[in-house]
């Protein structure tokens, strides 16, 4: 739908869900029912509270469904185009479900409605935006880290897999054994020293995969999102620069029309004035 198929209603439902002090609304009233859930979590069930509770988070239930109206009101099918918009129809769709039978599980979904934090303040949105641009790099390095851990786990099985069955005793238990060492709990006295005990070199399995799994790959993690993240503020700086630059534009634009339809005006006034001072020219040099 183009801008000049929009009807007068739906221009306004526009510039009313556009308007800073609605988003402010709705942003309040997120963080009014995220205490409301956990409220709930600490109120008996069938008290005077709880149902005071139950009642004002389906009063901000209606309140976010009123909103989702609006949206698609103002912008039809353009609505679903927006990753954002989506996400917050399929929350707000989620707690619409009625949460009864093998559907109970749903009711704990419910405060997935706080989420749309992200939707609603920008800065959540771009550091979510930089994190899934991060994913196809991320995606290389988890397959690294795999890598790592299934030649280390086939290891760790060959060498302790005999004497410490629990630890070691099976490909999956050695993935998660490693596991546990990457994030360094007790990975020295709880499975280290044991091993080393009697293994008294097997701290040349250990210090190396620490150095690799967390010192090295956990790293680039993180230099991967930092990348990330500063690429989109620096998209996001560009297009503001642009937008910038688009208002100056036209603002000299506007002023050259304005210079023009001057110029113009006064070529008119000379046109209308010539005839007229050549006239009172010559009634002087009769007179």
């Amino acid at each position: 739908m183009t801008d000049s198929q929009v009807t007068g209603m739906q221009r306004t439902t526009r510039q009313l869900v556009q308007r800073p002090w609605f988003a402010n609304a709705i942003l309040g009233v997120i963080l009014f029912n995220a205490l409301i859930l956990g409220a709930l979590t600490a109120v008996e069930p069938g008290t005077t509270l709880h149902a005071v509770l139950v009642g004002a988070d389906r009063i901000c239930l209606g309140i976010f469904i009123a909103e989702i109206v609006l949206r698609l009101h103002a912008w039809r099918g353009r609505f679903f185009a927006d990753p954002w918009s989506v996400f917050d129809l399929a929350v707000i769709a989620i707690a619409l479900i009625p949460a009864s039978g093998p559907l109970a599980v749903l009711r704990a979904l419910r405060v997935l409605r706080v989420l749309r934090v992200l939707t609603i303040v920008p800065s959540m949105r771009r550091v979510v935006s930089a994190l899934l641009g991060a994913l196809p790099g991320l995606g290389a390095i988890v397959m690294l880290l795999m890598l790592i851990y299934y030649v280390f786990a086939v290891i760790a099985t060959d060498l302790f897999g005999e004497q410490f069955p629990d630890w070691f005793g099976s490909l999956g238990e050695s993935f998660y054994t490693l596991f546990q060492v990457m994030t360094l709990e007790s990975w020295s006295m709880g499975i280290s020293r044991p091993v080393m005990e009697s293994f008294p070199y097997a701290w040349l399995f250990f210090v190396p995969f620490i150095l690799i799994a967390t010192f090295t790959i956990l790293n680039l993690f993180i230099a991967i999102i930092v990348n990330a993240m500063q690429t989109f503020a620096e998209q996001d700086h560009a297009d503001e620069r642009a937008q910038q630059q688009a208002v100056q534009d036209e603002k000299e634009q506007a002023l050259l029309r304005q210079l023009e339809a001057l110029h113009q005006e006064l070529r008119e006034i000379k046109t209308m004035i010539g005839p007229t001072s050549a006239a009172m020219q010559s009634r002087q040099n009769l007179s």
